[in-house]
């Protein structure tokens, strides 16, 4: 329910700063700031936080193509690895296998994707961008990098270069 509240207030105004303080009612008086208790010490709280600002710029970023994370990196793995399985993407990815499905029913609806039958495995399906896909992923590509910068340009490079090293580090030692 926390993130939820957080994301709401986040998503009603998304000048938000990271201290959770918000603009009243429109103008530039801030709302005092709550204490947090033992949440202040978390590292899941702050690291939700920062999830949620950047994945709010991400979506906000790529608009135009109505793109979210998820299929981002749907697209850009199949890009990178052509004719992969569905269970192979969501595997390295950490998507649900049943989620994935409805995620590229809907990319496939867009004309981005499509599923052939594997030649190795009559039970799998190979993932391949189409036409439409390549021509879109460009541009969307074009526009992470904005994202990409603007988060660098809020952590700054280095903080930036320390956390995904730290996070890189966690999820290759699970």
């Amino acid at each position: 329910m926390g993130d939820r509240a957080v994301t709401e207030r986040q998503a009603r105004d998304p000048a938000e700063g990271h201290d959770g303080a918000a603009p009243a009612g429109g103008g530039s008086a801030r709302r005092k700031a709550l204490a947090l208790g033992v949440l202040d010490g978390h590292l899941g709280y702050w690291a939700r936080r920062l999830q949620l600002w950047i994945f709010q710029d991400f979506v906000r970023t790529l608009a135009e193509f109505d793109i979210r994370p998820a299929q981002y990196s749907v697209l850009v793995v199949i890009e990178a690895n052509p004719g992969l399985s569905q269970a192979d993407l969501a595997d390295a990815l950490g998507i649900e296998r049943a989620r994935l499905v409805r995620l590229l029913d809907g990319l496939e609806r867009r004309g981005f994707t499509q599923r052939l039958a594997s030649p190795s495995d009559r039970r799998s399906h190979a993932l391949f961008l189409m036409r439409e896909g390549q021509k879109a992923l460009k541009r969307i590509k074009a526009l992470a990098a904005l994202h990409e910068s603007r988060v660098q340009q809020e952590l700054g490079a280095e903080r930036r270069h320390l956390l995904m090293a730290a996070l890189k580090d966690v999820r290759g030692a699970r």
